[in-house]
């Protein structure tokens, strides 16, 4: 199969696609499916850091629009972040492989604080680096927050797992003829606001050059292809 393309990576997995179907929680069914994909992905050498979204469980935007104080929100959203962390690192752990949960809000009982040599250190000696609570600031998503890391640990992509598999012009779950685009450029994501993150975190990656890779994760083995160079879903660089 060739050498991977990317020695390490960022994989940006939004709350939502760890609730599958449900809409809600987590499937422990794509929970174990992410496990074994990224176990796959390190067997191949490539070091991969984690960053996990909390929209399972809770949104704070959503939280601030109902008029709860946005930083409380946001806080509350770090929270499930950390919830999901814990979740995808015991899925990590059942199939024998080392974890590091890094969290940017210091709770000792269960995660490391976030340092960023140390973040460095687990990844070279083969452990899976899982980043908790966003950036540990309100009005930041764990969207900044992924492309914040990836800068960091110097992460050569970021890899956005998504329910689609790319990026369109409209929403192709509600009109048919949305098209997809199979490469983009930076300037083109924030002029379009075409939503593959946030205008901060995109423009924190073309700042410091960071590649992101839009795909499905809801097929298996799609981490490994994209790791690999594969042509699959949208490339956003330049």
């Amino acid at each position: 199969m060739g050498s991977p393309k990317y020695k390490r990576i960022v994989l940006k997995l939004s709350g939502e696609a760890l609730a599958g179907t449900k809409g809600y929680g987590i499937d422990h069914e794509i929970l174990s499916s992410i496990a074994r994909q990224v176990v796959e992905v390190v067997k191949k050498g490539v070091q991969v850091g984690i960053v996990v979204g909390g929209g399972n469980i809770w949104r704070g935007v959503a939280g601030s629009a109902k008029g709860m104080d946005r930083a409380t929100a946001d806080y509350m959203g770090m929270l499930a972040t950390v919830i999901n962390a814990l979740a995808l690192q015991d899925a990590l752990e059942k199939e024998n492989m080392g974890t590091r949960v890094m969290s940017a809000i210091e709770m000792k009982e269960i995660a490391e604080p976030y340092i960023r040599r140390r973040a460095i250190r687990h990844l070279e000696k083969g452990r899976v680096v899982i980043f908790a609570a966003g950036t540990g600031n309100p009005y930041f998503s764990t969207d900044t927050a992924a492309a914040l890391r990836s800068a960091e640990i110097e992460a050569e992509v970021i890899l956005m797992a998504k329910k689609v598999d790319g990026v369109y012009d409209s929403d192709p779950v509600t009109n048919p003829d949305a098209k997809k685009f199979t490469d983009l450029g930076y300037i083109d994501v924030l002029n379009k606001g075409l939503g593959v993150m946030d205008s901060t975190a995109a423009s924190l990656c073309m700042d410091n050059g960071i590649p992101i890779i839009v795909f499905d994760l809801t097929q298996e083995g799609n981490i490994l292809k994209a790791v690999m160079g594969e042509d699959i879903g949208t490339y956003v660089g330049r």
